[in-house]
């Protein structure tokens, strides 16, 4: 068993080192909120006085972190230099692809392996150990991690080389995000024509329409049970990381020179739907501004 440093132990972070804890692994972690410290200790973590302590041995360090300026600056104010010569940093955070390769690249100057490691899943995959895991990493460093990522995954993908992780992530999230529009507005449009929400979702859920928005993360109350809309669009994937991750997206649409006017489009309209009161509701619950913005009555 491995003795791992979990730097950034939130929603995601924290079950994710539970799980490795009840692996086996010995974890050392830290976290700047001390509610989150309290849950990780509860579920045996060993809590660190501060994060360069945290690396301090660790064979592995993980971390989770809110934007690729926290990763860099983690990486630049400490880590690297606490760590001890062949550590493995794994960024689980979902940056930008460039600032991904930049930090990795420290890694290595530093005397590290490093690899990004994004996930999908959300809590409920990080707390179930059912993540999906997008890797950019060398064979050899893909061959050293994948035990540690096995434990907290359901599904596990060598991408390719370094940044190939943020790529596969920001491009997955970019059609969520376009997805999940179009799935809103069919449902709005069907109530205009004076169809159910049963009905329509009993022909797309079996039809070409057919996706993951509509059903398993499905906008409207009652046909998927477990959905956010059952629980009055409580997330789930929040408003404010569909609008970070799709900003993500823009930027690498715009850096490559990618027409892509849909994902251009569903950038703002979740950077709208975050600023204007939906950061905190599952980004399924931009139906309800569809709703709000459409005219004329209900057929």
């Amino acid at each position: 068993m491995s003795s791992v440093a979990f730097i950034g132990l939130g929603n995601m972070g924290g079950p994710m080192a539970a799980n490795l804890v009840a692996a086996g692994h010995a974890v050392t972690g830290f976290d700047l909120v001390p509610a989150a410290l309290e849950l990780a200790a509860a579920a045996g973590v060993t809590i660190a006085s501060d994060a360069q302590s945290a690396v301090a041995g660790a064979d592995v360090v993980i971390t989770m972190l809110p934007g690729g300026a926290h990763v860099l600056g983690a990486y630049r104010d400490g880590l690297l230099s606490a760590a001890a010569p062949g550590t493995l940093f794994i960024d689980s955070s979902t940056i930008d692809v460039d600032d991904a390769r930049q930090a990795a690249a420290l890694a290595v100057v530093a005397g590290h392996r490093a690899i990004d490691s994004p996930v999908s899943g959300g809590v409920v995959g990080a707390t179930a150990g059912t993540l999906t895991f997008m890797v950019g990493a060398d064979d050899a460093d893909f061959a050293l991690a994948e035990p540690i990522l096995q434990v907290m995954a359901g599904r596990v993908v060598h991408c390719g080389g370094s940044g190939a992780g943020q790529a596969a992530k920001v491009c997955n999230n970019m059609i969520l995000g376009i997805s999940m529009i179009a799935v809103s507005e069919a449902f709005v449009l069907g109530e205009k024509l004076g169809l159910s929400n049963q009905a329509l979702f009993d022909v797309a859920s079996a039809a070409s329409g057919q996706c993951w928005a509509l059903t398993t993360n499905c906008p409207v109350p009652g046909p998927v049970p477990s959905s956010p809309a059952n629980r009055d669009y409580q997330p789930g994937f929040s408003g404010a990381l569909m609008a970070k991750d799709l900003g993500l997206a823009l930027n690498a649409l715009q850096s490559n020179g990618v027409a892509a006017e849909l994902g251009t489009l569903a950038a703002s309209i979740y950077r709208t739907f975050a600023d204007e009161g939906g950061a905190g509701q599952d980004f399924s619950a931009i139906i309800n501004t569809i709703r709000t913005n459409s005219t004329g009555a209900a057929a």
